[in-house]
Formats: C-alpha cells, sequence, structure tokens
C-alpha cells in the first residue's frame, strides 16, 4: 500500500481537504446495463436537483473550485472533473460510458460531488504518493486533454511524475481491460467526513459488485 501524504503548502489552500483511498483487486470490464442504469438514475435524481449554474455550489465542487483560485488557478478553465460530469448531464448531453472502473468513479463523482482518481496501482513508480501543486516544469498529460499546464494545479505525484489531478487523471496511470490492481482516490475538498465515509462505502459497494473486488483496504489522509 503506497504511503500517501499532503504537503504544507496544498493545505494552506485547503484546510479543510481530507481524502480517502481504495485499494483493491479489481476485474474489468465492459460497463453492464446494470451499472449503466444505476448512473442513468443518478444523472435524473441529479438534474431534478441542480442547473448548470448551481452545480456550482455543490459543496465539494465549490470547495475544489475556491482551492483552485486561491492557488491562482482559474477553475473555470481547467474545470475539475467532478464538474465536468456534472454539468454535461446538467446540459442534456450523453454521459460516455468507458468501462467498469471509469464508470463506477464516474458515478461516485456524480453522487457526491467529490472528484474521484481511478489509477492502475502497478502503474504508480515507489511507495510515496504526495499531494502538491503543480511546478512550472512539471510535465503532465491528461485523458482526453493532451499536455495539461498544471503549474499550481494540485496533483497527486509519484517518485517520477504526476498521476492524477481533479481536472484529468494521467495518461500514465490509466485504467485499461488488463488492470487488475486499482487505487482509488477520493478528494473531499470541503472536508465533509459523513459525505466521504458515504463515498467510500458506496464506491467500495460497487467494485464488489460489478468489478469482483477483493482484498480491499481502505484509508483517510489529510
Amino acid at each position: 500500500m503506497p504511503n500517501i501524504s499532503v504537503s504544507e503548502e496544498f493545505r494552506a489552500i485547503c484546510p479543510t481537504f481530507k481524502g480517502a483511498a481504495i485499494i483493491a483487486n479489481v476485474s474489468n470490464s465492459p460497463t453492464s446495463k446494470a451499472l449503466w442504469q444505476e448512473i442513468t438514475d443518478e444523472c435524473c435524481q441529479l438534474n431534478s436537483a441542480y442547473t448548470t449554474d448551481s452545480i456550482k455550489e455543490r459543496s465539494g465542487i465549490a470547495a475544489t473550485r475556491a482551492a483552485y483560485r486561491k492557488a491562482g488557478k482559474d477553475p473555470s478553465r481547467y474545470r475539475p472533473a467532478c464538474e465536468q460530469l456534472a454539468r454535461r448531464t446538467l446540459q442534456g448531453k450523453d454521459l460516455y460510458s468507458i468501462d467498469t472502473i471509469v464508470d463506477i468513479g464516474n458515478l461516485v463523482s456524480l453522487s457526491t460531488g467529490y472528484a474521484t482518481a481511478m489509477l492502475d496501482l502497478e502503474k504508480i513508480e515507489g511507495e510515496e504518493i504526495i499531494l502538491r501543486l503543480g511546478k512550472s516544469d512539471d510535465i503532465y498529460e491528461g485523458i482526453g486533454r493532451g499536455r495539461l499546464n498544471i503549474e499550481s494545479l494540485p496533483v497527486y505525484c509519484d517518485s517520477a511524475t504526476g498521476i492524477a489531478t481533479p481536472t484529468s487523471d494521467s495518461v500514465k496511470t490509466k485504467i485499461s481491460s488488463e488492470t487488475q490492481r486499482l487505487l482509488m482516490l477520493i478528494n473531499a475538498y470541503d472536508g465533509d467526513s459523513e459525505n466521504l465515509h458515504f463515498s467510500i462505502n458506496k464506491a467500495i459497494d460497487l467494485l464488489k459488485q460489478y468489478a469482483d473486488a477483493q482484498n480491499v483496504e481502505q484509508f483517510i489522509y489529510e
């Protein structure tokens, strides 16, 4: 299990932050009809509760945006993925199905308002992961985003490079059909312990139900 720490620089811009890590052996596959129905149902609930304007005030999203602004990053230009996803469904656009693991992460994000990262644990280098702010010389390729300027953006880094930001996970640790060891990160920028524990339990239930998760471990860091 990797050791995850939070830099003092990051704590200064978001003192309320709490994160959760889930590690499990998993089996990835195309998304089932049952899982996609759960996602569809969650989108319907989201549409009944929020608009494209009010979604920015959802606690987890608002706290993430506030941290971006405090760090000097425009949250509308580098929109957190949890907000991107919610806005897409609120705009009446169809969501894209990727695979079981990634879609579980998206479902948890839609349910909670928290940015999630679904990472192939075997692609992570070293035993230490740190959440810090990006530097000007950091090189980062986001999934579906290409080269991403992560200077001042919150970023998880292994011993070599960045592996995840709230805006986009990294190509380096991208989930594939061959992924067998998952590291899931849940980012509660608002520090809401109740919602974070709900997120953890929901994620584990979904991983067990749809991805045959085994040897599940979890821990909270802040």
